[in-house]
This record gives structure tokens, sequence and C-alpha cells, in this order.
């Protein structure tokens, strides 16, 4: 029991002080179902081509959209360089800190829970603003991690690229004692069970997103394990051999990169040296971006920067992009059938109940 009290202070310390809030982003409106019970803020900058690309962006837990793209500078990557940004947002009823449920198995199905709201916010997107439907993509961090991987499982045909940082594979857990040792790097899944997680998630059978995996060295709320989880599940889907195409450091911090017959780098990993759970910024210097602060980390490079710059947003075309992949048949601001089933906590065995009731205080389920 140390180890899950261990785990729920350190998700649930930063709550104190309230996130400044961003002046760029406004509220989307009256788009689905929102079986997930979500909202929505969104920015399409001016400077934006038509068609442009979008960005969805999930904040962590005790995060807002709002305090997220303060802190990892979005927007105003978004205004100079000329992209749109989606924020889904997490409401205290489905998650009183705020998390996204990346565990919860009616939350990350394929039309259904809080993936099926995410996909109908992308597509009241292209349906109101001139969005590249072939150029969407996104990214998260810790639980917003984890929900990234859930889109990028649930919707591969909806996005051209993902970057997950701090998170957890698709498939590593359903429900709440599960995804606490999963948290701490325990008892994960091998290879070929991870990809094959993300083989039933859709019926998709390629082409795959690219995909950049960040994480602390130093994180002691996700194990730096469930990075190289990350990279075995997609390294797998695209048939990538184990050893790295290419191996570097940039900036003092661990890069490897996977590369395909294209040359393209289908899967890359930055590993931070003595970071800790959080998005590395760039704060000062040449090229600063984004404010230090809770899980908003000083590390001497942008993570903003670098992974826009490998989808091609930041000013420079990069070998990340695939510009040979095909836009998706339909992304359309309409109604998706919703399967979500029963919530999971009803379903778990009463063994359970008494851990799970002081993990509600955590917001790590509902």
């Amino acid at each position: 029991m140390a180890g899950i009290a261990d785990s729920i202070a350190r998700l649930s310390r930063a709550q104190a002080g309230a996130a400044p809030q961003s002046t760029r982003l406004a509220p989307l409106e009256d788009f689905g179902t929102n079986s997930g019970w979500l909202v929505g803020h969104w920015f399409v900058p001016d400077t934006m081509a038509d068609p442009g690309p979008l960005v969805v962006v999930l904040h962590g837990c005790t995060q807002t959209a709002a305090g997220y793209d303060h802190g990892a500078g979005w927007s105003a990557l978004a205004q100079r360089h000329g992209f749109a940004l989606l924020y889904p947002e997490q409401t205290r009823r489905n998650n009183p800190n705020l998390c996204f449920n990346w565990f919860n198995p009616e939350d990350i199905r394929r039309d259904s829970g809080e993936a099926l709201s995410i996909r109908q916010m992308i597509g009241a997107m292209v349906a109101r603003h001139p969005i590249d439907p072939a150029r969407i993509y996104v990214t998260g961090l810790s639980a917003g991690g984890a929900m990234t991987s859930v889109m990028l499982a649930t919707y591969p045909e909806l996005f051209a690229g993902g970057a997950i940082i701090a998170g957890l594979p698709y498939g590593s857990a359903t429900g709440v004692p599960q995804a606490l040792e999963r948290m701490r790097g325990h008892s994960t899944a091998d290879e070929a069970v991870l990809a094959r997680a993300v083989r039933e998630a859709s019926a998709h059978q390629g082409p795959w997103p690219a995909v950049s995996v960040w994480h602390g060295a130093a994180d002691t709320t996700v194990n730096p394990d469930n990075a190289d989880a990350v990279v075995a599940q997609w390294r797998s889907l695209h048939g990538l051999p184990g050893a790295p195409s290419r191996s570097d450091v940039v900036a003092g911090h661990q890069h490897r990169a996977w590369t395909d017959s294209a040359g393209r780098a289908a899967v890359e990993e930055y590993r931070i040296a003595g970071m800790g759970h959080g998005v590395p910024l760039a704060t000062s210097g040449e090229e600063p971006c984004g404010n230090a602060g809770a899980y908003m980390l000083e590390a001497g490079l942008s993570s903003t920067r670098l992974i826009a710059r490998s989808w091609g947003l930041g000013g420079e075309a990069s070998a990340g992009v695939d510009s040979s992949r095909p836009a998706p048949d339909a992304i359309r601001d309409e109604p998706v059938t919703d399967t979500s089933g029963a919530a999971v906590a009803g379903s778990l065995p009463n063994v359970t109940r008494i851990i799970n009731d002081a993990l509600k205080a955590a917001g790590l389920m509902r």
C-alpha cells in the first residue's frame, strides 16, 4: 500500500495556485454527441495558409487547456508559424484531478467515451476552419500523453504524427490498480502484445502515424520504462528493427530515431537527462518558448519547437513528415455512433473497492 500512497501523493501535489490563462484560446461549441463529457478550446491564427495544419494538444492531470498552453507555448508558436490548435479539456465531472481517463475501457475504444469526444472535436475543426485533413497531429503530457496513445491507436487514419510526453503505451491498463502498476513500470506487456493492441483498436491497416516519444530520465511519477514500451509498440507497427537508425545527443540529451525505407523518422525518442515528470522547455536562449512552472520544466531544449519542426510546422521541413500519406476519406462535423459501455468501476472485483475509494481522491478514477 505504501507504493500506492506514493503514487497518489505525486499525482495530487500541484493543486495549489491557478494556472495563468491564455488569451488566444476560444471555446469550441456544439461539436457532437460528446459522450465523454469533455470541453474544447481552439485557436486559428490569421497567418494560417488555406488549408493549414492542426495540432491537437492534451493537457496532464491538474492542468487546464489555458494553463498548458501558457506553459508549453503552443499558441505563440502557432501564431508565428501559421497552424491551428485544438485543446480538448477534461472536466471535474469525469475526473476530480482533471486527468484524461486513459485507463477506462469505455473511454479508450474507438467511437466511445472521451476518445469519441476528441474525434468529434477534430471533425468540427475540419468542418469550420480551413484545415488540411492530411496534416493533423496530436500531442500530450502524462495522462494527456497516454490519451495521445489512445487517439493514435483508435483513430490512426486521422493523424500524420503524434508526440507522447511522459505517457504510456496504448492498451497497457484497463483499470485503476493496473494503471498504477504500469505507471511504476511494472508488468509491461511485450512488444508483440503492445503492437497487437493497436492493430485491434481499429480496422486500419496502415500507413501508421509517425511517433515521437519524450520522457524525463528521472521521472518518478511515470517510470521511463514506459517510454521504451511506447517506442517498442510503434516500432513494431512500422516494422522497424530494435536498433535505432541513428543516435545522437541534442542539447545534452539522448536522441534516437528509427527511419523507414523512405528515410522518414517513423519513430524517435528523446530521453531528457536529469528531468522529472513534465514538459521539457527552453525558456531562454536564441529561441525561447513557453514558461516554466508545475510540470513545465526547464531542460535547455524546447519539446514544443522540436515536435513542431518534426511535423514541418516550425519553419523547417522534416523527414518525420510523410507527404505521401493519403488524407482520411472523411473527417466531418457529424455524430459518430457511441458504443460506450458501463463504467469500469462497477465491474471491478470487490477486493479492489477499498483501494479504488482512496484513488478517487487522487483523480485516477471517477
